[in-house]
């Protein structure tokens, strides 16, 4: 009975810590108990351990350690994928055998159906294609996708290792080596940055992970339940909880819910042995990693913006909070897309009988933007200010489209047009290309 109990609890903590090593960065729980956690395992516990690490063997341990660990997050290998691929086929070749003859037709039929689809989606995320990565043969297609916003994007950036005009909504990647059209983040899970032309078989991993998971738990449940049901009453007496059956707070409350899961859990464990109820109850623990991950995108694809983009966002929300951010307007005469409160100026040929509006100001050489089929166009810049007063002078390329005038202290995000925002289902099948 002990052992089956220190294995439950080792798989949940397992399943925490993991949750908050790769979940616990996202902008979305900044400043929340999941971020301070990510802290402690990230950084401060490995600074403690590198300070021993330093008074006991002059810093070897954690310099290798440390080597191996930027190797795994930081470098281009297929070590992460081949894990997690050989994490999955292990667990179904020693879960599948164990269930088969207790399972039905219908359930046999959908195993072959089910368990491809991760495998299927990683080798698509991890293709190499034409529109995710940036190069001087595409560059051109790239820069019309999407116009710049100049608010996290502005024209004429080069980036300094491609030697190329950025793209908006790109960004340089540092293990791919190259710009990423509408870079959302780089997956060292399918050993691959995610953007423009792949993004969408990423959603289809997180997908198909959570429903084979979700699928495993399930069929773990149905086969192995009888059996433990059958075991539990026929022991209840040694199971039964030996507390306050009726807590007077939440602490025994919790303390009677915590009993009865590790006690079926190791039930579980003993009719089931590791093959079935410890592939199981793997899998119960993690379905909602990738699901949760997958909620994620899909909040993102609503709100009109990637990982990337979430970041930026997120720092501007905090400028924000410190007053330190003026929202200005752009003047109508260096917009190229015609908004349908935007008036129409008159043509200098006065004899003609209805106004002709005239062609926008050419901006600048090194400001002018690509034509693009975008519905949007950004009128508004957001500019911060080391002083928190109002800006006295602008940067060249705020100055040659803004109107100076404008600029108005803003403290919140819902004030500011996102131009990559067109609704749910329109940023979703952009999302899909």
């Amino acid at each position: 009975m002990a052992f089956p109990r220190m294995i439950a609890i080792f798989t949940v903590t397992i399943s925490l810590l993991t949750f908050v090593a790769f979940f616990g960065r996202l902008p979305a729980f900044r400043n929340t108990p999941i971020s301070f956690l990510h802290r402690l395992i990230v950084v401060h516990i490995p600074s403690t351990l590198r300070r021993l690490d330093v008074l006991l063997t002059n810093g070897r341990i954690t310099g290798g350690s440390g080597r191996l660990g930027r190797y795994l997050m930081y470098d281009k290998h297929p070590v992460v994928m081949i894990f997690f691929l050989g994490l999955v086929s292990g667990s179904a070749a020693l879960f599948i055998p164990a269930i088969w003859d207790k399972l039905t037709v219908r359930h046999k039929l959908l195993i072959p159906l089910i368990l491809p689809q991760p495998y299927l989606f990683t080798y698509l995320s991890a293709k190499q294609n034409n529109e995710t990565h940036i190069n001087h043969v595409n560059h051109a297609a790239q820069m019309r996708h999407y116009p710049y916003d100049r608010v996290l994007y502005y024209p004429g950036t080069e980036c300094r290792t491609c030697k190329f005009f950025k793209p908006a909504r790109s960004k340089h990647c540092s293990i791919c080596k190259t710009c990423v059209a509408r870079m959302d983040h780089h997956c060292v899970w399918v050993n691959n940055c995610l953007g423009r032309g792949n993004y969408r078989w990423f959603l289809g991993l997180l997908l198909s992970t959570a429903v084979m998971l979700a699928y495993g738990a399930y069929l773990a449940h149905l086969v192995l339940s009888p059996l433990a049901d059958r075991h539990y009453k026929r022991y209840e007496r040694w199971y039964r909880y030996k507390g306050i059956s009726v807590p007077s707070d939440w602490l025994g409350y919790l303390d009677i819910k915590l009993h009865y899961f590790l006690t079926f859990t190791s039930i579980y464990l003993d009719v089931g042995g590791l093959r079935a109820s410890g592939v199981g109850l793997l899998a119960l623990l993690t379905w909602p990693l990738p699901l949760g991950l997958l909620g994620y995108h899909i909040y993102l694809i609503w709100a009109g913006m990637t990982t990337n983009e979430s970041g930026k966002w997120e720092d501007w929300k905090d400028d924000m909070a410190d007053g330190v951010v003026f929202l200005g307007h752009r003047r109508r005469e260096t917009m190229q897309t015609m908004y349908p409160s935007k008036p129409t100026y008159p043509a200098s040929d006065s004899s003609s009988d209805s106004p002709i509006p005239t062609p926008p100001e050419t901006p600048p050489e090194d400001e002018e933007e690509p034509p693009t089929t975008w519905p949007l166009e950004s009128r508004h810049i957001l500019i911060r200010t080391q002083t928190g007063q109002p800006p006295q002078s602008l940067p060249s390329r705020i100055k040659t489209v803004a109107d100076v005038d404008s600029f108005e202290r803003v403290w919140n995000l819902s004030e500011v047009e996102n131009v990559y925002d067109l609704g749910f289902w329109d940023n979703f099948f952009e999302a899909l290309k």
